[in-house]
This record gives structure tokens, C-alpha cells and sequence, in this order.
């Protein structure tokens, strides 16, 4: 079965980070303006041996041709001016260190495990996570528009043999209503005054990213001092972009600012025509027990009004509902994984899957507690489970977006390779010839 190079296979995606001492360098190959080093190749080799990694055929011929891949990628990414800011990889450096650090137990086990500190690790990081970033937003750009028909889509599932159908697991489909503890006045009052403090030492001359390091809650920057690198206005919330952007002397600090994240002082960095680059310190007002208790009373009723019959459960969420995201439809919830309603067991976080494991279709949870990821804050949730379809066959009737995806994904496939076909004919590509005897996937890269 052949690899599609747009599902961004495990190994092109590595880390590398694995110690070069004893590999006397050389370059494998090189495509356009870039070269491909026998390290690159042995480090992300090392990466699929620790992991338990196998592929069919020679493994590292195959790293060689998606090492190939990407630098066709990149060449274009440069002709087309297509750019990853700074912040995007800096935070998939951020989350990638998360997950290899909760893999192996802490910190000093990973230092211990590579003998490097993890400054050294995300910094070996950078240039790797810069360039696959960049190849796979280019590939993003190829493939941007494409779309199927529902005729093409029903075509596609006729021709289908039955034994190419993919066999899909137990779905679900879930409304929800979130309510959101009251912060007390008295809270709100001793989050603005620690910041109006901070306003006044940072006016004293006090460094700005200092007390972010030492105060900020927001876990995505205060390590960066706040910094949350280039910014259009579209990538910040309103209220937020609104204060930002009104920021026109470098080294400026803001009024408080009030978002669904907390409250926020921020001070500009740097400003490039429409793009900003500001720091913030984020203080998220803590909440009661009394306000907890009163949160989950006030879910209680509601689910008694539902269960009596006296509000569907639709008409409740768009009634009291705080989640902004689904209010307005009824409490319906949508996989962000799929961006579709149906959610597999494991897209549903375990909070959620503990309120639901014992519904049947119809039911309403008791409220529950559950931290919104996303914006890293206490809610409170009533969840109805709409619907439970058991493991089948894909079909029209209950798969329509799966087959969709599987069509939208066999055209894009269909032109990455045309694409790749047609820059090997127009790049200069050249291969040691220690490297020649490779079966490579795509047939274009000797010449």
C-alpha cells in the first residue's frame, strides 16, 4: 500500500536530536538549494529504531526520499514566500518537548537520556521543526483546492469493493451545556490591583518578561517572558487584538485587559505594518467553593427542568450555556479532529467519557467538572448523548463525511504526486552514487 506523503509520516516528523559524535559526515544528496547529510539520515534512523518503527524495504532509503521530499517543498515554500512565524514553532518545540518529557518520566531523566540540557534539545529542535513545518504548510498550499461533489463522492463509494471499506468503530454524538463559575467582585478586585502593581514596577524600570516568567499563568508564553512572537489581528482573541493593536510605541504597556482566558496587561515589542509582535502577563482570578457548589446546584436544576420534559435539551443550552462555541446550535458539539459531530472514543476527553460511559441515546449526564484545555479553565457541563451507532461497515447513510474525507484525500494524494512528478524534472537533483540501488517510491529522483 503506498504512503501518503500529506498524513506527514512518523519519520520525516522526528525529532532529531540524537548525538552525532561517531558519524563522520557527508552529504547523500542534494536537492535544489538543499543538501541532505548522511547525519540527518542516521539521526532520524536512530529515532525509528528507539521507537520500534518499521517499514517495508530499506528504511533508510525511505528517510532519504522524504528528506528528498521535503527539500522540494522547501524550495517552493521559498519561491511562493510561504513562512512559519517564529511563535508556531517555538510552541510545537513547546508541545513536542511536553510529550517526549511525559514519556520518559521528567526533565532530568530526558537530560540524563540524551546528555544534552533541554535548552541544547530545543535548540537542535528549532531548525528541524522550522523545516517540516514549513514543507507541510507548502503542501497545505498545493493541495488548498481541492473539493468533491456529493456525486463524485456517492461514485466514489460505488466503486468501492466491499472489502476496501473501512470498518468504523463506535461513534458518538453529544450536545453539551457549560456553565461558568461566578467569579466573586472581591477576586477580580485582588487580580486587577496585582496587575496594576505590576504596571507600576514595569514604569519603576522593572523588566517586563521577568515578572512574566515569575507570575504569568498563561503556560504557553510565560516561559518566553510573555512572548508571544508575530501576530496578525486574526490570531488573537478581540478583545485582546483590540488593546494590542492600539499599542504604537515600542516598549508600551496596556490598560488591563479582560478576555475568557483571565485578565491581561501587555507591552509591544515590535510592529510590522499588520503584524505585531507583544508580550503578556495573564492572572486568572481564582474560584470559590461556594461558587463551585453554586455551579453545579444551578446544573441541577436545569437537568431536572430537561428530564421533566419542561425544556428540550437544545432549547436549555441556548438558554443558559455559557460556551460561546455552541450556545447558539443547541449545545451540538463538533470534533475538532474530523469537523464533523460524530465523535470515536478516543477524541472524547476522559472527563467527558467518565459523565457518558453508562448513557443510553437520549440521556443527560449528571453535571460534572471538567477543565477546558484549550483555555485552561474550571467549567461545568451537562452533556446529552444524542446518538451511540455500533461498529459497521462504512456507508452513505451514517459515513457520508468519512467517505468524504477518503476522497478529498485520495485527490489530494493524486496531486502531491503530480506535483512531486513535476518538480523532479525541473530540479537540480543529485544522488552520491552509494545511494543509486534505493527503491524509491517515486522513480524521477536518478537521472
Amino acid at each position: 500500500m503506498r504512503k501518503i506523503y500529506l498524513s506527514v509520516l512518523f519519520i520525516l516528523f522526528s525529532v532529531s536530536i540524537f548525538s552525532q559524535d561517531n558519524i563522520i559526515d557527508e552529504v547523500v544528496a542534494v536537492v535544489g538549494d538543499n543538501a541532505i547529510l548522511k547525519s540527518e539520515i542516521e539521526q532520524q534512523y536512530q529515532q525509528a529504531l528507539s521507537e520500534g518503527v518499521t517499514f517495508p524495504g530499506d528504511i533508510k532509503c525511505h528517510i532519504l526520499e522524504q528528506s528528498m521530499i521535503q527539500s522540494l517543498m522547501l524550495d517552493q515554500a521559498d519561491l511562493d514566500s510561504v513562512e512559519v512565524s517564529q511563535n508556531e514553532i517555538v510552541n510545537q518545540v513547546d508541545a513536542r518537548m511536553n510529550y517526549m518529557i511525559q514519556q520518559i518520566g521528567d526533565k532530568k531523566k530526558l537530560e540524563e537520556y540524551f546528555n544534552k540540557s533541554i535548552i541544547q534539545i530545543k535548540r537542535e529542535m528549532m531548525e528541524t521543526v522550522r523545516k517540516q513545518m514549513l514543507a507541510q504548510r507548502m503542501q497545505g498550499e498545493i493541495t488548498k483546492h481541492i473539493t468533491v461533489t456529493p456525486s463524485e463522492i456517492r461514485t466514489f463509494y460505488k466503486k468501492l469493493p466491499k472489502d476496501s471499506l473501512p470498518t468504523v468503530p463506535t461513534q458518538y454524538e453529544l450536545n453539551q451545556l457549560v456553565i461558568y463559575p461566578q467569579i466573586e467582585q472581591e477576586e477580580i478586585d485582588r487580580v486587577k490591583k496585582q496587575l496594576r502593581e505590576f504596571q507600576k514596577e514595569i514604569k519603576e524600570g522593572r523588566d517586563f518578561a521577568t515578572l512574566a516568567v515569575l507570575y504569568s499563568e498563561d503556560p504557553g508564553s510565560a516561559a518566553r517572558g510573555g512572548d508571544l512572537g508575530w501576530m496578525t489581528k486574526s490570531q488573537l482573541i478581540p478583545e485582546f487584538a483590540a488593546v494590542a493593536f492600539n499599542l504604537t510605541k515600542k516598549n508600551t504597556v496596556s490598560k488591563i485587559v479582560k478576555t475568557e482566558y483571565g485578565y491581561h496587561i501587555i507591552q509591544l515589542i515590535d510592529r510590522k505594518g499588520e503584524r505585531i509582535n507583544v508580550r503578556h502577563i495573564l492572572i486568572k482570578p481564582k474560584i470559590s467553593d461556594k461558587a463551585r457548589k453554586e455551579a453545579l446546584a444551578r446544573l441541577d436544576s436545569i437537568r431536572t427542568y430537561i428530564v421533566d420534559g419542561k425544556l428540550t435539551f437544545e432549547e436549555a443550552a441556548l438558554r443558559f450555556s455559557m460556551d460561546k462555541d455552541t450556545r447558539a446550535n443547541g449545545g451540538v458539539m463538533v470534533n475538532p479532529k474530523t469537523g464533523n459531530t460524530k465523535f470515536e472514543i478516543g477524541d472524547i476527553p476522559p472527563q467527558l467519557n467518565k459523565a457518558i460511559a453508562n448513557l443510553k441515546p437520549g440521556e443527560v449526564s449528571k453535571p460534572f467538572k471538567m477543565i477546558d484545555e484549550q483555555k485552561g479553565r474550571e467549567t461545568y457541563r451537562l452533556v446529552l448523548l444524542k446518538s451511540k451507532t455500533p461498529p459497521h461497515l462504512a456507508n452513505l447513510r451514517d459515513d457520508y463525511q468519512l467517505l468524504k474525507g477518503m476522497l478529498e484525500n485520495k485527490k489530494r494524494q493524486q496531486t502531491i504526486d503530480n506535483w512531486i512528478k513535476e518538480k523532479q524534472r525541473t530540479t537540480y537533483i543529485k544522488i552520491d552514487k552509494k545511494w543509486l540501488n534505493c527503491d524509491f517510491e517515486y522513480k524521477g529522483w536518478v537521472k
